[in-house]
């Protein structure tokens, strides 16, 4: 990992959105509030996203696109970009992965991974 990857950091908070998912139908509506703190000292620049989304029968999907909910944001040194998206999963749990290409103050480009993390309806696992 580089040390501008290094430098990037990320944190995930999920929900599930009962309201708007229908089990029946295999549909299982999930949030996720992400915050990217920049430690470096200079400016970084989202420029694009890459998610792979597992559910728990083993499919997978890839998602890739530029910048995230429309915005390619640059995040000051020492400071945060946060920001809300959702997914729809086939089954109550699955798990979400990936990576954003960023670029340095000097046009340089690196990746800052997401490690995995869980989306579960309430309840399913203990």
């Amino acid at each position: 990992m580089s040390q501008l990857a290094a430098s990037v950091s990320v944190d995930v908070q999920t929900a599930y959105i009962e309201i708007q998912s229908s089990p029946d139908e295999d549909k299982y509506l999930f949030s996720y509030t992400i915050t990217i703190y920049n430690l470096s000292n200079e400016d970084v620049t989202l420029k694009r996203r890459y998610w792979c989304i597992t559910d728990a029968d083993g499919r997978k999907s890839e998602v890739h696109g530029a910048g995230v909910v429309g915005e390619t944001p640059t995040i000051k040194p020492n400071g945060s970009y946060e920001y809300t998206s959702g997914t729809v999963l086939e089954t109550p749990l699955g798990v979400m992965e990936g990576s954003y290409t960023m670029v340095d103050s000097d046009g340089n480009e690196f990746e800052a991974p997401i490690s995995a993390f869980r989306l579960s309806i309430p309840g399913l696992l203990h």
